[in-house]
């Protein structure tokens, strides 16, 4: 089977009724949870744009309270599993000032929890690459924003050896 490109799609949907295009999107957002979850902070992040954000924290902050950080195997398959769940989440948002958000504030708990104590090289690696994804995140926006997240990732770049 053959799935027609993103301009066909597109060009199709111009031509189906509101009622037609609601149930589609339902269809869509039965179909798996990602869709619901875009469809949902599309739909009401209009009304409250920090909702997302507000989500996601909480989110990951049960992530982290469940983590095993006894040893250093245990520390670092929860770090990896929360970086999953974060990288789901980031999925959902194109705003570059959030997912900055969203990363360091990652970043911020994985060094609270005390992961980084163990420096085993996959968790280090696991975090200088948040912190690299930050980094390049910021060369992206505008030179006045670039200044107020620059003092952040100095900070967060002290936890490296």
């Amino acid at each position: 089977m053959k799935v027609g490109s993103l301009a066909e799609i597109k060009k199709e949907l111009t031509f189906l009724d509101t009622k037609e295009l609601s149930v589609l999107l339902l269809d869509l957002a039965k179909f798996s949870t990602d869709n619901k979850a875009l469809l949902y902070f599309k739909l009401f992040e209009r009304e409250n744009p920090r909702l997302f954000v507000e989500l996601v924290k909480e989110e990951l902050d049960l992530e982290f309270q469940k983590s095993n950080t006894r040893n250093y195997h245990f520390a670092k398959k929860s770090g990896q599993s929360i970086r999953r769940k974060l990288n789901k989440s980031l999925k959902l948002t194109k705003d570059k000032e959030t997912l900055i958000e969203l990363i360091t504030y990652f970043c911020e708990q994985f060094k609270l929890y005390g992961f980084l104590d163990f420096r085993h090289p996959v968790i280090d690696n696991l975090y200088r690459v948040q912190v690299g994804k930050i980094e390049k995140l910021i060369n992206g926006l505008h030179e006045d924003l670039q200044y107020d997240y620059q003092e952040k990732v100095f900070s967060l770049k002290e936890n490296l050896r």
